[in-house]
């Protein structure tokens, strides 16, 4: 029950994985750089998974008894989502730093 919103969200975060692996086109597509795109994302889906289960615990724990209601559903995908993106936008900009100056090409 608590990976319920992250199954929700899994199409978003795939179709912002395509476009993290498929953009931008003006890098250079080399072996490296591959494997750093392959790195990030699943470091960007492993972060998502481990916080939407801390998010789901943390809700349930921080509540008062009786008015968990829609947050234990709502926090976990909050947390998954902004793991996800954060870990992500780490990525994108490491990303660039590196190949634009051709350091890795």
């Amino acid at each position: 029950m608590s990976y319920l919103g992250l199954i929700l969200l899994g199409p978003w975060l795939v179709i912002l994985a395509w476009a993290y692996w498929s953009f931008p086109k003006s890098l250079p597509r080399t072996r490296g750089r591959r494997l750093f795109d392959a790195v990030v994302l699943s470091a960007a889906t492993l972060a998502a998974i481990a916080l939407t289960h801390y998010g789901f615990v943390s809700a349930a724990d921080h509540a008062l008894p009786g008015h968990l209601g829609v947050w234990q559903m709502v926090a976990p995908v909050l947390y998954a989502y902004g793991g996800f993106s954060f870990v992500m936008a780490l990525g994108l900009i490491a990303r660039h730093v590196l190949w634009q100056r051709g350091v890795h090409a």
